[in-house]
């Protein structure tokens, strides 16, 4: 898929979900990393994680994009667009858009580090070290200890 037929898709899913036009433009970003895809404002650009489509498929890129679509047309009409912002969560139910996108398969990290609290038992998986005497238990503040 290319940029053209991307902002293609993302025009027809915007008359499907929103009912309004997307008139401008979307393109693949694969220097994006940590993020789906986003929406720049000054540009009034969506840009989207092309590595989303080859791993998870189309399913998840619409989803990604409806995400973005909330963000756009309510910038352009001038309501609040932010994460944090009321108009912005009651779109996303409406359009039933998704929160956040899933991880990528190829960005999971391996499980290094496994902590037991010794109060409750509670299992705590981690990539990175914890420091067992500065940290203590988020369930009932009882001490660490590596397993």
């Amino acid at each position: 898929m290319n940029n053209k037929e991307l902002t293609d898709l993302v025009n027809e899913i915007s008359i499907k979900y929103f009912h309004k036009k997307f008139a401008d433009k979307a393109i693949f970003n694969s220097r994006l990393q940590t993020t789906g895809g986003r929406y720049m404002l000054a540009k009034r650009v969506i840009e989207i994680n092309p590595k989303y489509l080859e791993e998870l498929g189309m399913e998840e890129l619409i989803g990604i994009i409806k995400h973005e679509l909330c963000h756009y047309h309510l910038h352009i009409e001038g309501k609040g667009y932010r994460h944090m912002d009321q108009d912005f969560k009651q779109l996303l139910v409406q359009t039933n858009s998704p929160r956040h996108c899933s991880f990528l398969p190829s960005q999971k990290r391996e499980v290094n580090h496994v902590y037991r609290c010794v109060q409750c038992g509670y299992t705590y998986r981690r990539v990175r070290k914890v420091n067992v005497t500065k940290y203590r238990c988020g369930k009932c503040k009882g001490r660490l200890k590596k397993d």
